[in-house]
């Protein structure tokens, strides 16, 4: 059965090309649920019309898939509640320091 931990490490193998970050770190997943051999999770790409956003969504369902003992993963991507250039510059700036 995978864990909170074991999932977030996955996610944090996946690197936006354009900042260098991992989409964990910039806030870029919400939803984020892990039920006994499934996840589920909400990604929302930095811009509504990403052109990396399909990309990034496969590469984050690949590195779920390599978690022993995880069945399911779901995906799903989002620009409802979009993120706002503000919000990820605050999470970015901490990295930066």
């Amino acid at each position: 059965m995978p864990t909170q931990e074991e999932v977030i490490e996955r996610l944090k193998g996946v690197i936006d090309p354009h900042t260098g970050t991992d989409v964990h770190s910039m806030g870029l997943i919400s939803d984020l649920e892990v039920e006994d051999d499934s996840v589920s999770l909400t990604f929302t790409p930095t811009t509504p019309f990403c052109p990396m956003g399909v990309q990034l969504a496969v590469k984050i369902k690949e590195n779920l898939s390599s978690i022993e003992g995880l069945s399911e993963n779901e995906v799903y991507v989002t620009i409802e509640g979009h993120i706002n250039q503000d919000a990820i510059n605050k999470k970015l700036s901490p990295l930066e320091e």
